[in-house]
């Protein structure tokens, strides 16, 4: 259970993350209101607040989170962008989440 609150609390870091920088993007490539930078704020400041809630050591939290955030990323290049994901693309990710997974999965030996 507790690996998937890990998991689910890194997927909803990287979806902050992501949409804190993607509506910035819009303002600025698609002419889109400046308003959007008010929500862009937010999300931003839930990503630093959400990113503090994980218990592990800073360095490791942020290493396991980037290989979390990649394949959040080309989730959102699928489902946001409708850009079709390549071979390499999925390769990537597998290779990645399994790197994140060894991470975030290693055994406490502080106890």
């Amino acid at each position: 259970m507790l690996i998937l609150k890990t998991f689910g609390l890194y997927i909803l870091t990287a979806l902050a993350e992501i949409i804190g920088c993607y509506l910035p993007y819009l303002v600025i490539k698609q002419n889109k209101s400046v308003y959007l930078l008010i929500p862009a704020i937010l999300s931003l400041m839930a990503f630093v607040w959400l990113l503090s809630l994980h218990p592990a050591a800073a360095g490791r939290v942020y290493a396991a989170y980037g290989g979390v955030y990649i394949v959040v990323a080309f989730g959102w290049l699928f489902l946001v962008d409708r850009v079709n994901l390549t071979t390499w693309d999925i390769t990537g990710a597998l290779i990645i989440t399994l790197g994140a997974a060894v991470i975030m999965l290693q055994p406490d030996f502080s106890t």
